[in-house]
């Protein structure tokens, strides 16, 4: 067991009871004073992209969706591509941070951070197969591991490699006009057979644009999915 904060480094305080030693819990790997930092997305949010409507103007939401996602399927290209994301934090300066360290400096150990609410957030939806948003070869030997790949793990979840990405510039140094306007990034690889009809779950890091996830989802779309959701720590 680790009794120093993922974070911070400060030591764990433990409690330790007769009711504890006999039915062990699964403990925070950080601190409560980290834990306070990460902000749970709460209270509306867009049905499909998790976005809080708390503080969006009531002229930027249709119902209970944003206008992002109201101009995402009515887009014929797009429509009805990608199901919903669900994400589970407010992608603020603390989890910044620490997305910065486990994904740029190879930091692994700090998917356990979100292991617990991303597996019982996983146990809500119904679905056949996880896929972890892939990277391409050169950014998966520049960084070591593939961050979706290391978050599903953690939480208890096989994933299935149906995706390849295609090498490009990094995604956090597009702007988001670019992003909008990037070609296709992925292919399907493997037996299509094996996912005809299948509902799958897409895992990722961080929803920004939703350009990324609905490029997936449309490939696997394509490759005969039924249908297609996605869960990401952060909403960017």
């Amino acid at each position: 067991m680790n009794d120093y904060c993922l974070v911070c480094d400060n030591h764990l305080k433990r409690e330790l009871t007769w009711t504890s030693f006999i039915f062990p819990t699964i403990h925070s790997p950080i601190c409560s004073i980290c834990e306070a930092k990460l902000q749970l997305i709460t209270g509306e949010r867009c049905r499909i992209c998790s976005r809080s409507l708390a503080t969006l103007n009531k002229k930027f939401v249709q119902a209970d969706v944003c206008l992002d996602c109201v101009r995402w399927e009515q887009d014929p290209h797009w429509n009805h591509c990608l199901k919903q994301n669900i994400s589970l934090y407010h992608y603020n300066e603390f989890l910044k941070e620490i997305m910065a360290l486990f994904k740029f400096r190879g930091d692994y150990i700090l998917a356990e951070i979100f292991a617990q609410s991303l597996s019982r957030q996983l146990k809500k939806l119904s679905f056949d197969l996880i896929v972890a948003i892939p990277l391409s070869d050169e950014r998966l030997k520049e960084r070591g591991f593939n961050q979706a790949e290391a978050l599903a793990r953690m939480a208890g979840q096989e994933t299935k490699a149906y995706l390849k990405r295609i090498h490009t510039e990094k995604q956090s140094k597009k702007t988001r006009d670019e992003r909008l306007k990037q070609k296709q990034i992925f292919q399907f690889q493997g037996n299509s057979a094996e996912i005809k009809g299948k509902n799958i779950v897409l895992i990722d890091d961080i929803y920004t644009t939703g350009v990324t996830l609905r490029q997936a989802a449309q490939v696997l779309q394509q490759a005969g999915a039924k249908e297609i959701q996605a869960i990401t720590v952060a909403r960017g």
